[in-house]
């Protein structure tokens, strides 16, 4: 009876609240009284002014209102928490109110309720938000400091300076970040952050059951996988705290400074990533900078490797057995399918206790849920019970801070292990001795002279080839000139890089003096001709002495292809600098450019969906040596499909690199006056106001893809019609449901629905109007290659964005108009 009557009591508030006259002031401060209402357009605002709280609709999201908290003092509001994210109010009318018992109700006109958290026995409550960020039940009997309830014990997709992330045992809370379901779409998606309390807790990220990335167990200074947090910390001056008892385990982080504004967050891209607010005093050169993202690269994905495999991203393949193990399926291995892993080539001895370990060194842990801490153990003790115990398969140092303590012990498969070239810790495997490597006297001495001879025999062969080339080489005309170091200017700077000089003569004698029969097409730069040399076909870029730009292109490109080794980037063999003369010479591709295929009626036939797959495939792993594996971070700014040569195996190669730009390491975004590229291809952020990034590139990448998959060409893409352009016509027929129509016909029978389901949503993904919605080159591998991970949904492209011309002649006259300069490069191929 009780309980009836304090539901009918609670409903009567509600009904009473909905009727009254009482207006609630747009001017609340910090705090919600009990009896006291929040409407829709009033916020609540921190004592410092920090955080704010009020009704929010997400970007593109008309129609849904939701209770959210961001940051007050930040232009770009960014959402960290959302009460009612699986129950959007639809009408208008939406309130949150405290009720007596201090219980927090969000409902709409009707008096639905569709949201309700906090205490059912508070005396005088009120509801806080405190410049932490987090929002706060207090009782007026409740210790200082104490709250009966608070949204920090509940965080949506956002980890907050001080909020908790893991498991409070007494109180059974589960602090998880759970991401969006999409970039607009704040209800719960597939992708959660969370600690895994079993073994030895450690940090995942996991796609519903599916683990995608795991940063490993705590080890005393940061996570064993997690070296980019670490490096944060460093960075931003960030204090890490991890907590593990049988009470609670956590991990927290606070700032030093208060003046830096950070947080991590699980993306509905699929990503962990750490972003911190970068203040440079305007608003256009102000954002959030992503100081680490997880997973970036290949290894950063769980399990890819398999049981005792080793993943290392700078070996080719990637993936490697332990000393002592061998491929469980060796032709699958040679596929560079690692993921079944590897078996022992010699069991072990136990009982004879003959066994021994070897170590491995920079390593990452394996996966710690089944392994056991023993925190009172040194590492002699650690390795003595692990020889004398037969499950035991390998063991490391638990905490490696403050001279070490502790010792972890793995007694079933190691899983997930990597190599970090200035990061990880030593893990000692245990293998068999015939696995060891004999440590014999007379071994080592047979070894030694059989060393010695081989290197005598080898180093005569060397000095006869020497000898031989070297006469040779002065019976025939040199084709080109010794390499040396070549000096360039590059925005003010000087950089030596060592090229192929070849002599003029030598072109012109390979080119059939660049005759009309050997030119393979024409681009901004200047013409491209077809040469053999010593036997060799080679193309040769030749700068037009008429153009007013090719110059710079020329010297960017240069000594920017000089320092690029990458099986689908098109490779530098020399160029040519002899009075007005400005010439790249590359390798010849046999079936020059992807347009030539693709938009040919007749010759797209012999683009089936395996090969184009391939040469999507080969594209996104040449954008992401460029992005993140290369010694620089690079922006090409041209991609497109006469961009992207063909060798006679139809392998991609990306090519033409006079537009790139190098990426400095803190750089989140570069400002320009003089826009380049193409149009079509072209970010809004970067055809519109001068800026790019990485993910300039990703949105070229989408155009791209969409061309690929269609057999047509995308025009200009500023426009207001959803249908005038390949990438409004894929938009439209996506809300339709219709998708499929635009896949080129010639495929149809191919391809399977589900891939072409999963490419045209990528592509969509990767043309989001906005930069920061956009996935990163390492996710859209993640997303091609993967058959378990879920996409989130695509909003609405570029082509009716709001920033965007009403006329397609804005864009075509903005070169008069304004001081910008914006070239526009012919979509020919070579």
């Amino acid at each position: 009876m009780g309980r009836l009557n304090a539901t009918f009591c609670l409903l009567f508030f509600i009904i009473f609240n909905k009727s009254s006259h009482f207006a609630a002031s747009a001017a609340l401060g910090d705090t919600l009284t009990a009896g006291q209402t929040l409407r829709d357009g009033d916020t609540l605002v921190s004592a410092a002014g920090t955080f704010a709280l009020g009704f929010f609709t997400p970007y593109n999201s008309v129609g849904r209102r939701y209770v959210g908290i961001w940051y007050n003092n930040i232009s770009v509001q960014n959402i960290v928490w959302v009460a009612n994210r699986q129950n959007p109010v639809t009408s208008s009318g939406g309130t949150l109110t405290l009720v007596p018992s201090g219980t927090l109700l969000i409902t709409e006109a009707t008096s639905t309720v569709l949201w309700s958290a906090g205490s059912k026995s508070a005396t005088n409550p009120v509801a806080r938000l405190l410049d932490s960020g987090d929002f706060v039940v207090v009782s007026e009997d409740g210790e200082a400091g104490s709250y009966v309830w608070q949204s920090f014990d509940h965080p949506t997709d956002k980890l907050l300076p001080g909020m908790k992330l893991g498991w409070d045992f007494v109180a059974g809370l589960s602090r998880n970040l759970t991401a969006w379901a999409g970039p607009t779409d704040p209800s719960p998606g597939p992708y959660t952050l969370f600690i895994d309390p079993h073994g030895d807790p450690q940090l995942v990220l996991a796609a519903n059951a599916n683990w995608t990335w795991r940063a490993g167990p705590w080890n005393g200074i940061g996570f064993s996988g997690g070296a980019g947090e670490t490096l944060a910390g460093i960075t931003l001056g960030l204090n890490f705290t991890f907590i593990s008892t049988a009470q609670e385990i956590y991990y927290t982080f606070n700032v030093y400074d208060s003046s830096v504004t950070s947080y991590v967050v699980a993306s509905s891209a699929g990503v962990a990533a750490r972003y911190a607010w970068i203040d440079s005093g305007t608003a256009k050169a102000s954002g959030w900078n992503v100081y680490w993202e997880a997973p970036g690269e290949p290894c950063d994905f769980a399990g890819v490797c398999g049981a005792y495999g080793v993943c290392n991203p700078d070996d080719v393949p990637i993936c490697s057995c332990l000393q002592g193990f061998t491929p469980s399926d060796p032709t699958s291995w040679a596929l560079k399918a690692g993921s079944g892993g590897c078996k022992r080539r010699t069991e072990l001895d136990c009982r004879n206790r003959t066994d021994g370990f070897v170590t491995v060194s920079g390593a990452k842990l394996p996966d710690t849920a089944t392994a056991t801490v023993d925190m009172g153990k040194g590492m002699e003790e650690c390795r003595e019970w692990c020889l004398k115990n037969c499950s035991c398969r390998a063991y490391a140092r638990a905490n490696i801070s403050e001279g070490g303590r502790g010792c972890i012990v793995w007694a079933g498969d190691l899983e997930d292990l990597r190599i970090y070239g200035d990061a990880g810790q030593d893990l000692y495997v245990k293998v068999a001795a015939a696995d060891l490597g004999s440590k014999k006297r007379h071994n080592y001495k047979v070894l030694k002279i059989t060393s010695t001879v081989f290197a005598v025999t080898v180093l005569g062969t060397v000095i006869g080839i020497c000898i031989w080339k070297q006469k040779r080489k002065q019976m025939q005309v040199r084709a080109f000139s010794d390499t040396k170091p070549y000096k360039i200017e590059r925005e003010g700077k000087q950089e030596i890089v060592e090229l192929h000089l070849y002599d003029m003569h030598i072109l012109e004698a390979a080119t059939d003096h660049f005759s009309i029969q050997n030119k393979l097409g024409e681009g901004g730069f200047g013409p491209v001709y077809k040469g053999k040399l010593d036997g060799l076909d080679i193309a040769v870029k030749r700068l037009a002495k008429t153009s007013t730009q090719g110059i710079d292109e020329f010297k960017n490109e240069v000594s920017l292809i000089a320092k690029l080794q990458h099986r689908n980037l098109v490779r530098l063999l020399g160029c040519c600098i002899e009075g007005d003369e400005r010439m790249i010479v590359y390798e010849y591709m046999a079936n020059k450019s992807l347009d030539a295929f693709l938009f040919d009626k007749n010759k797209r036939f012999l683009l089936d969906w395996p090969t184009r797959s391939r040469i999507i495939i080969g594209i996104v792993r040449g954008l992401l040596y460029l992005h993140q594996d290369s010694q620089f971070r690079i922006i090409h700014r041209d991609l497109k499909a006469s961009n992207i040569l063909l060798d006679n195996e139809m392998n991609p190669k990306i090519s033409d690199f006079g537009m790139a730009r190098i990426f400095g390491g803190d750089d989140t975004e570069i400002n320009t006056r003089r826009v380049v590229g193409t149009y079509g291809y072209m970010s809004p952020e970067y055809a519109m106001d001068g800026v790019f990034s990485l993910k300039s590139d990703v949105f070229s990448f989408g155009v791209l893809m969409l061309e690929i998959l269609s057999g047509r060409k995308n025009r200009g893409i500023y426009l207001v019609e959803h249908h005038s352009n390949l990438v409004g016509e894929a938009w439209v027929l996506w809300n339709e449901g219709k998708e499929l129509e635009i896949i080129d016909d010639s495929i149809r029978t191919s391809i399977s629905r589900v891939e072409a389901l999963k490419c045209i949503n990528l592509s969509l993904l990767c043309v989001q109007e906005r930069a920061q919605d956009r996935p990163s080159m390492s996710s859209v591998f993640l997303m091609l290659c993967s058959d378990n991970t879920l996409l989130p949904n695509p909003t609405q492209p570029t082509f009716c964005a709001t920033k965007c011309s009403h006329d397609e002649d804005y864009l075509t006259n903005r070169r008069y108009t304004s001081s910008d300069d914006i070239t526009i490069t012919k979509m020919e191929g070579r």
